[in-house]
């Protein structure tokens, strides 16, 4: 019997039934990304993860896709009302503070759990069966990208030490076995460079991470084929743009992959 659906976040799966055949839960996990149910897609994935930890590279891309999304919304979130915050309490507004403030740490909250959950599926599942160095890249890229977004809500130096261990765990696994044009590897170098200049307010290491594998691998895209030359290109320029970002010492809106 197909397994029933359980978030521990109240009943809103309450009526949606897991099968229990790994391909039958990849094709509602791809059907539920159509339809923007992303707690679903997740729920799909947990439980291919759990059955099979060795995923396939389409598994692996569709359980970063459903994370993404459940946790891109409430990091605006958290923004949008810590912002809120800042300008009541500066305004000297401690009614409306203390109201902002309950609803910052629910925002808080909701993060928090998406980030744990993640942490659980990598360090129990995922990461002890990677097997190539591809895999294990992404997923320790994965687990230093869902700790940096810990460090925006946390000041605990626990989360900016794990992202930076994993960041550079992965780096040099990257840059022992990848090509310096590998979509997974660029994508890399663009997060941890924006973590060295966000959180680690370390531009300079910042400026080297980016332009070093911008240097690398802008020479070598050439010969690439379509399908990869496209992904390559786009890392690349995100690239440039954060550099250019830098070189004007104006942070307010970073790309990263």
């Amino acid at each position: 019997m197909p397994a029933m659906a359980n978030t521990g976040g109240g009943n809103s799966n309450a009526g949606f039934q897991l099968p229990d055949d790994r391909v039958e839960l990849v094709y509602m996990a791809k059907l539920c990304e159509q339809a923007e149910r992303y707690e679903e897609m997740a729920l799909c994935l947990r439980k291919v993860i759990k059955m099979h930890p060795d995923l396939t590279t389409e598994e692996r891309n569709l359980v970063s896709m459903a994370y993404k999304m459940l946790i891109s919304p409430k990091r605006l979130s958290w923004r949008i009302v810590a912002g809120a915050e800042d300008r009541e309490e500066i305004k000297g507004n401690a009614k409306e503070t203390r109201l902002i403030g309950g609803l910052r740490k629910t925002v808080e909250k909701e993060i928090e759990d998406i980030c744990d959950e993640l942490f659980s599926l990598l360090e129990s599942h995922l990461i002890p069966n990677a097997k190539g160095p591809e895999e294990q890249v992404f997923y320790l890229k994965s687990k230093a990208d869902y700790h940096r977004y810990y460090t925006e809500i946390s000041s605990t130096p626990f989360h900016k030490d794990a992202a930076s261990d994993s960041y550079h765990r992965a780096q040099d696994i990257a840059a022992r076995s990848l090509p310096h044009t590998h979509p997974i590897r660029l994508g890399l170098a663009l997060n941890f460079a924006v973590f060295a200049y966000e959180i680690g307010k370390n531009g300079q290491q910042a400026v080297e991470i980016a332009q070093k594998a911008f240097d690398n691998a802008v020479s070598e895209l050439e010969s690439l084929d379509d399908e990869s030359y496209a992904e390559s290109k786009a890392i690349v320029q995100l690239l440039r743009d954060n550099l250019a970002l830098w070189a004007e010492d104006d942070h307010d809106t970073l790309e990263v992959a």
